[in-house]
C-alpha cells in the first residue's frame, strides 16, 4: 500500500503505557504450544485481536477488514456522477425553459401591438434564437460550450446560466484541486493563471527529477509560491502523491460510469478546462503524474450508485477514499499479518476508519514491536522464532499461573510457597524475585533498581520488578528428567499443551531457584529422544504409533548417569506402554500391549530402582488411565503415582516437586 503524506507523527498522542507485552506473549504462547507454528500463531492473534486483563478489547486486523468493507459499501451509496450530470441537465432545461418563456412573452407583446415592424423584428429574433438552440449539441458538455456564445434574451436565464457555469467550474476545478474550494464565485483570470503556473511548474520539476537534473524552480521556491495548494507537504514526493491520488480518483470517477456516460462526462470536463485555458497544462501534469506513480492503479473503477447526485468533486473524494479502502482491504486481507502489520498506513486507517481503529492498529504494532524489542521473538530471514528469553518468559508465566492455582486450590494449598534451602551459606549474589519465591529482600539493590527506573527524587516507589532477593548456597543437588508421552493419544486428548506448560514451569523453577540442579527433558512415542528446553513450546506430535516408556526410562537413566544426590524421573503419560526396542535397536509396537513390551519396560524400572532413581508418574485422564502397569511401577520403584486430569496436572506436579525438594 503506498505511503501517503501525513500531518501527524506515527503514534503521536497515543499513550499505551498500560500495554502488557508479557500478556500478549502469554496469549501467543497458548496458540503456539497448541499448533507448533509461531508465525501462524502470531497471525491468528493479530487478525483476531485480543482482550486485555482489564477487559479492554483490542481489535484485530480481521475486525478492521470488516470495517473497511462496510465503509466501502456505505460510500458506494453516497456518490453518483451520472446523477450529478442529470442535475446539470435539469438545471440547463430550467434555464432554457426560462428563456423560452421570455421569448414567448416577447413575441406575444409584439403580436398584440399595432407595430408591424416590431412584429417582424421580434418574429425574426425569436426564430433566430430557437434555430440557434435547435442546432446545439445534445451532449451537455458541448451544449454548455455553445451557450457561452449565446446571447440570452432573458436576464433571469442569463443569471442562472452564469450561476450554473460558476458552480460547474468550481466543481471541475475542485475535482482536481482542493484549493478551489475557497473560490466563492467564478474563478477570475488571475486565479486561473496562477493555477496554470502551478501545474506547469510542477510538471517541469517532475520532468527534471525524472531526468536526474537539478530542480528549477527548486522545491522551496515552488512551495513559496504555491504551498497553499499543498498543506502539510514537505517534499516533492508529497506534492506528487497528493496530486496523483486526486487525479487518479477523478479517473476512477470517470471509470465508474458506462462508456457512453463516461465519454459525455470527459467531454464536459475537457470543455470546461479548455474554456478556462487549463486543459493543456492539466493533461501534461496528469501524464507526468502517471509516470511518477506507477504504484497507483490509474485504471481502477468503483461502483458508485448513490440515490442522489452530488458534486463531481465529492464523487472524486469518494473515489479517492474508495481507492484507499481498497488498498486497505487488500493489505489487511493478505497472508502473513506479522510481516505486513509494521507497514500498515496508520494515517490511512485514521482517515478512513477513524481514530479508534487507528489506535487499535498502533497498539498491535507496538505490541509486536515490543515482543521484538524485549527479545522475546526474533525473525531469522522470513521465519519468526521464539528466543531462549521468550521460552524462559513463557516458563515463568506458567510457573506463576501454577503458584496462583495452588494458592487458590482448597486441596493443593498445603504447599503454597516454595522456600530455598537454609542449610547453606548466603552467597554474595542476588537475583530478581520471582512469584512463589521466598522474600529474602536485598534492600540496597532493590532501592537501586527503583531509583534507576523512576529517576531521582522521593518518595521512592517500589514495583514488583524492582525486588532483588538474596541467593543461598543449596546444601544438596538434585537431578530431574521430565519424560513426556508424545504418543498420538496425547494430542488427540488435548493433553500435550498442559504437559508442555508443566515442563516449562518446573524447568523455569529449577533453573532459577536451584541453578546447580540437573534438569533434562525426554520425549517418547515410538522411540525416545532428549529434547532441548528451548524447543518445548514448538513441540508437536508426529503421526507415529507407540508409547515406548522402556526407551524413555533407559534414556533418562543414561542422562543422569554422572549425577549425584537425589535423582528422579517425572513421567507424564496417558496410556500403558505399547512399544519397546528390539535387540537391533528398532522399535516394536503392538496394541493392546504384548507381554514382551511390559516385561522389558519393567526391567528398565528395576534398573532405575537399583540405580536409586525415583520414578514419579502422572497418569492423565482418570477414567481411562487407571492402568495396573503404572501402579506396578510405583510398587516396584517406590515412587509416587498421581491420577489427575489435565487441568490439575501442573498444580499437582509443582506441589509434589516443591514439597519433596524442600523436605530433602
Amino acid at each position: 500500500m503506498p505511503v501517503r503524506y501525513g500531518f501527524r507523527r506515527f503514534g503521536e498522542g497515543d499513550d499505551f503505557n498500560d500495554l502488557d507485552v508479557e500478556e500478549m506473549l502469554r496469549m501467543l504462547a497458548d496458540d503456539f504450544m497448541e499448533n507448533g507454528d509461531l508465525e501462524e500463531a502470531m497471525d491468528r492473534l493479530l487478525r483476531e485481536g485480543y482482550t486485555t486483563t482489564d477487559g479492554e478489547r483490542v481489535e484485530g486486523l480481521r475486525d478492521l477488514l470488516e470495517q473497511a468493507r462496510a465503509k466501502r459499501r456505505e460510500l458506494e451509496q453516497q456518490a453518483d456522477p451520472d446523477g450529478e450530470m442529470q442535475r446539470y441537465r435539469d438545471w440547463l432545461d430550467d434555464i432554457e425553459s426560462t428563456e423560452d418563456d421570455e421569448l414567448d412573452a416577447l413575441l406575444a407583446e409584439a403580436e398584440a401591438s399595432d407595430d408591424e415592424r416590431r412584429k417582424e423584428v421580434t418574429r425574426g429574433l425569436v426564430d433566430q434564437k430557437k434555430m440557434q438552440r435547435d442546432l446545439m449539441s445534445e451532449r451537455i458538455g458541448e451544449r454548455l460550450g455553445e451557450y457561452q456564445d449565446y446571447e440570452f434574451v432573458s436576464s433571469d436565464a442569463r443569471e442562472q446560466f452564469e450561476e450554473l457555469m460558476a458552480e460547474l467550474e468550481r466543481d471541475v476545478l475542485n475535482t482536481y484541486f482542493e484549493k478551489s474550494k475557497e473560490m466563492m464565485g467564478r474563478p477570475d483570470s488571475e486565479e486561473l493563471a496562477r493555477m496554470r503556473d502551478m501545474m506547469d511548474a510542477l510538471s517541469t520539476m517532475i520532468e527534471q527529477d525524472r531526468r536526474g537534473e537539478e530542480l528549477d524552480p527548486t522545491f522551496g521556491d515552488f512551495m513559496e509560491h504555491f504551498g497553499d495548494f499543498f498543506p502539510g507537504a514537505e517534499s516533492l514526493e508529497d506534492v506528487v502523491r497528493m496530486m496523483a491520488e486526486r487525479a487518479a480518483a477523478a479517473e476512477a470517477m470517470f471509470n465508474s460510469l458506462s462508456p457512453e456516460q463516461q465519454g459525455e462526462l470527459r467531454s464536459m470536463f475537457a470543455g470546461m478546462m479548455e474554456n478556462m485555458e487549463l486543459n493543456f497544462s492539466l493533461n501534461r501534469l496528469v501524464s507526468n503524474l502517471r509516470m511518477a506513480t506507477p504504484d497507483i492503479d490509474w485504471n481502477r473503477a468503483h461502483r458508485m450508485r448513490g440515490d442522489d447526485g452530488s458534486p463531481f468533486a465529492d464523487a472524486a473524494s469518494v473515489a479517492e477514499q474508495l481507492g484507499q479502502l481498497k488498498g486497505l482491504e487488500e493489505f489487511l486481507g493478505q497472508a502473513n499479518a506479522a510481516q505486513g502489520l509494521p507497514e500498515v498506513d496508520v494515517e490511512a486507517i485514521r482517515r478512513n476508519l477513524g481514530d479508534d481503529a487507528a489506535r487499535h492498529v498502533v497498539r498491535l504494532q507496538k505490541a509486536l514491536q515490543g515482543l521484538k524489542d524485549q527479545g522475546f521473538v526474533d525473525r531469522q530471514g522470513r521465519q519468526l522464532h521464539l528466543t531462549p528469553k521468550g521460552v524462559r518468559q513463557i516458563g515463568q508465566q506458567a510457573l506463576r499461573d501454577l503458584f496462583a492455582q495452588l494458592r487458590d486450590s482448597p486441596t493443593l494449598g498445603l504447599h503454597r510457597v516454595a522456600s530455598v534451602s537454609r542449610g547453606g551459606d548466603r552467597e554474595e549474589t542476588s537475583k530478581p524475585w520471582q512469584p512463589g519465591e521466598p522474600f529474602a529482600l536485598n534492600l540496597p539493590k532493590t532501592l537501586r533498581n527503583a531509583v534507576l527506573r523512576q529517576g531521582p527524587g522521593t518518595p521512592v516507589k517500589l514495583h514488583a520488578d524492582d525486588f532483588e532477593v538474596e541467593e543461598f548456597e543449596s546444601t544438596r543437588r538434585s537431578a530431574t528428567v521430565f519424560a513426556i508421552d508424545l504418543s498420538l493419544s496425547m494430542a488427540m486428548r488435548s493433553n500435550l499443551v498442559p504437559a508442555k506448560k508443566m515442563v516449562l514451569a518446573l524447568t523455569s523453577l529449577i533453573r532459577s531457584k536451584f541453578p546447580r540442579d540437573f534438569v533434562a527433558v525426554v520425549g517418547f512415542g515410538e522411540t525416545a529422544q532428549e529434547l532441548k528446553i528451548e524447543d518445548i513450546p514448538a513441540l508437536t506430535i508426529d503421526y507415529a504409533y507407540g508409547t515406548n516408556l522402556q526407551h524413555a526410562l533407559a534414556l533418562s537413566r543414561h542422562l543422569m548417569r554422572n549425577e549425584r544426590g537425589e535423582r528422579q524421573i517425572v513421567v507424564v503419560t496417558d496410556g500403558e506402554p505399547t512399544a519397546h526396542l528390539l535387540a537391533n535397536g528398532e522399535p516394536f509396537f503392538a496394541w493392546p500391549p504384548v507381554h514382551e513390551t511390559l516385561e522389558k519396560t519393567m526391567a528398565e524400572v528395576l534398573r532405575c530402582t537399583k540405580a536409586d532413581i525415583t520414578i514419579n508418574t502422572f497418569a492423565l485422564d482418570i477414567e481411562r488411565s487407571q492402568f495396573p502397569f503404572v501402579e506396578q511401577i510405583a510398587k516396584v520403584n517406590g515412587g509416587r503415582l498421581f491420577y489427575t486430569d489435565v487441568d490439575d496436572l501442573g498444580s499437582y506436579a509443582l506441589d509434589d516437586f516443591v514439597k519433596h525438594r524442600r523436605a530433602g
